[in-house]
């Protein structure tokens, strides 16, 4: 037997404190900039957010320096103060995370009604949480320009009937 569907979404930080991810992700889309959003950080001190940029923005991005340094500008102001400082002191985000990447539905990251799949997006890039915290940088990018790197939504398994 294989449940599928949302288990639990709260997650505990390594300092011991539950967050919901839920709220932070809906004040994330909340700006012009940010598409996706995927509250994560179980086992990490404080959370942090991966961000898919809506279309325009990331057109923009992908060719430009300026525009990423631009962008990173107004998502750290949008942390600070649209959540950051509405949370509770665990639940503040340490860093945002600008992926890429594009997730969709054909490629595992999205259902097929547009939700995202968390466990998904987070087995995808978990080889990069401690690099991407380690970095103390309020936003970090990842996937533009020179780095090449793309991650792949994890192979799902055959579900047998029990």
């Amino acid at each position: 037997m294989k449940i599928t569907g949302r288990t639990k979404e709260i997650f505990k930080t390594s300092k011991g404190k539950y967050v919901a991810p839920a709220p932070l992700e809906n004040i994330m889309v909340g700006h012009n900039l940010v598409e996706l959003a995927v509250v994560t950080g179980a086992s990490y001190p404080q959370p942090f957010c991966l961000v898919q940029l809506s279309d325009f923005a990331k057109k923009k991005a992908l060719g430009s320096a300026s525009v990423r340094a631009e962008y990173a500008k107004e998502l750290e102001a949008h942390v600070k103060e649209a959540i950051n400082k509405t949370v509770e002191s665990h639940e503040k985000l340490s860093c945002v995370v600008v992926i890429s990447d594009e997730w969709l539905p054909e490629n595992g990251f999205l259902t097929p009604t547009q939700k995202i799949k968390r466990t998904v997006i987070e087995d995808a890039y978990a080889k990069y949480f401690d690099e991407w915290t380690g970095k103390k940088e309020a936003v970090v990018w990842y996937g533009f320009d020179d780095d090449k790197t793309k991650a792949e939504a994890p192979a799902e398994e055959d579900e047998v009937d029990a």
